[in-house]
Formats: structure tokens, sequence, C-alpha cells
């Protein structure tokens, strides 16, 4: 790795990205900085807390950078987490251990209006000299900054903690659409502009995380997953033309198509359940896809892992593909079953 700026024309992740398909495919992987890595939990030592890890742009700028130290990877994602947004917009946040981040859930119309959007880059300017201090030093690889897509963020911020079925949230959704849509409307505007603001302290491309998306029904599914995506993306294409949108739609299964259509994101995340070759007969063939190794077969690692990244390559050659997880780096994964993946994937290519 070195601090030499590349132009963006030349980096293989933004050439997928404007269309192109490259033999082997640009790598690089959801969580890969993080709690398997030894150099993470000894930067993690010296913070206070998880808030002061992701706002301390000294360390936050050393973790996103630790991955690329040690892997042959194609990409730095900026390290943050999820939640930070709505304790940008004011709402009390704090991280437990054994639990991850708790708020203090908005479930009425007073919780919603006391958020305020307009503190957001204020209270996240730090996150901005963390992408300043990356974009220095990341060299050929790209630079993606990320946020929560805004009813993900609500999950968190109506459930008030973590989890996996996000009861309160889907039941305020049907019970007062009204208040829930206007939640919707608040994170959109905040989303706009904290990735704005990463574009102009150096990220190059930008990923929304709708890791909770699949919880929806269809209709449910294309009124607060599909049409918040594609306000952004209309919003932030007028503002940064030259910069594109990667969307990961968890669990979308076959509203993955619907999905890449109406948001115009250039590129598509599959998670771990989305067959590769079904969901390039369902996405426009110019939008990338990116995807979608188990993280169970990063851990187990061997034969397994060999054979399903070899097979997702080949379900997806001959059109513009990011190999990545379907999910993110759990903690239980050897870093040297990275360091194999990737060399697999580097030997993928039929020259």
């Amino acid at each position: 790795m070195t601090g030499t700026i590349v132009t963006g024309t030349q980096k293989k992740l933004l050439r997928v990205l404007a269309g192109e398909a490259l033999s082997p495919p640009p790598l690089w992987l959801m969580r890969q900085a993080g709690r398997y890595l030894p150099e993470y939990r000894a930067l993690r030592a010296e913070a206070a807390d998880f808030i002061a890890l992701c706002t301390t742009p000294a360390l936050a700028a050393e973790i996103t950078l630790q991955p690329l130290r040690r892997f042959d990877l194609d990409a730095a994602i900026l390290f943050s987490d999820l939640p930070l947004i709505a304790w940008a917009l004011g709402q009390h946040l704090e991280y437990r251990e054994g639990e991850g981040p708790v708020l203090a859930p908005i479930r009425d119309a007073a919780a919603v209006a006391a958020l305020d959007p307009t503190r957001v880059t204020t209270a996240l300017a730090p996150v901005m000299e963390t992408v300043q201090r990356v974009r220095a030093e990341v060299g050929e690889a790209t630079l993606i900054g990320f946020a929560g897509a805004p009813f993900t963020a609500a999950c968190y911020m109506v459930d008030g903690r973590g989890g996996r079925e996000f009861v309160q949230t889907r039941l305020l959704a049907y019970r007062d659409p009204a208040l829930f849509s206007r939640l919707i409307d608040i994170l959109c505007e905040a989303t706009v502009a904290y990735l704005s603001a990463q574009v102009a302290a150096g990220a190059e491309t930008l990923m929304l995380f709708d890791s909770w998306a699949g919880l929806l029904s269809p209709g449910q599914f294309s009124k607060y997953v599909i049409a918040p995506t594609a306000r952004i993306a209309a919003r932030l294409h007028e503002r940064h033309p030259q910069v594109p949108v990667i969307g990961f739609p968890r669990l979308a299964g076959m509203l993955i198509g619907d999905y890449a259509r109406r948001t115009k994101v250039q590129a598509v995340g599959l998670d771990t359940s989305a067959d590769p070759a079904m969901a390039a007969s369902l996405v426009p063939t110019e939008v990338a896809l990116q995807g979608n190794l188990s993280p169970m077969a990063l851990v187990a690692g061997g034969a397994p892992m060999e054979a399903e990244t070899r097979s997702i390559i080949e379900a997806l050659r001959g059109r513009p593909h990011i190999f990545n997880l379907g999910h993110g780096i759990v903690p239980e994964t050897p870093p040297e079953h990275v360091a194999r993946l990737v060399q697999i994937v580097r030997d993928t290519s039929h020259g």
C-alpha cells in the first residue's frame, strides 16, 4: 500500500462500478476491519468506548487501513457503525458489552420531532477527518464511504437496540405509517448530508446498508426500502455525478431486480442466500453485482470455501462483479483464511 494518489479511472473497483466486467473481479469484504484481526483488538483497547473509537480519527483511520496492510484488497471501507447517524441526530446511544448498540427508543411524535438533521455533519465531523486521513493512504484501493439506509437505521432507533426481528419498528410502520414516514424522511435528509460530507472529504464511492430490508412485506419494501434509497441516490447523483452508489438490500429475494431498476444504484450487494445466476437474470446487465460468499464458508476455509468462491465467480463471469461476502466477517474468522480467499479470487482469471 502506498500514499500515492491514483486516479479513479485506474481503480478496478470504480471500473466495475462504471459497468466494466473484469477478470478476476475486484475484491473487498464487508466488516473487513474488525474483531477477527489482532491488530484491531489492540487498538480497540486504546479507546474509552466504541463511540470514541469511531470518532477518534487517528484510531478509526488506522483501523480502516489495517486490512489493506495485511491483505491484497481493492477497497477500504470507512470504519464506523450504522447507529452513529442516530446519535448525530440527537438520540441517546451507548454500546454495552455483550449487547452492542443501545438507544433511547423513538416511538412517538415528540421523539421524532426532537431529531435534528442540521447537526449531523457537525456531530460527525471527526468521521470526515477519518475519511481525509484514509484517502491520503489508500493508493490503488478505492475508499468506500457508507451509511445505513433509512429503514435499517430506523430499526435501531425505534426498537432501541440491535436484534433480528425489530418487532416495534415493523409495528410502528403498520400502526402509524404517517409518523414512520416522517422518521424515514428525516433519515433521508440526514443520510444525504452525511454521505455528501464523506464525498467532500475524499470518499470515492458510497454504500447504503439496508441490512434488515428482508423483514418487510413487498409493499412495505417498496415504500420503505426502494423509495428512500431512490431518493437518496438521486440526490447524491445530482450533487456528485462522478460518485457511484452501491445498495445492499439484504434478503430482498426476488425483489432485487425491482430494487436495482428503481433505485438506479450502480451496484447491488447480494446476501448469502441469493443465487448469483438468478440475481444476474433479474438485475439489469449494466448494474454491477457484489457478493456473495457465506461468512461461514470463510470461517471453515479449505475446499468448501474454494468451491463456493469459484462457483460465484463463474456464475457472474462476463458481467460487472465485485467479489465480497454475503454479510460481514464474523469474529471467529481466521485471518489466514482471508489471505487464502484473496489468493483464490486473484487466481480465477482466464487470462
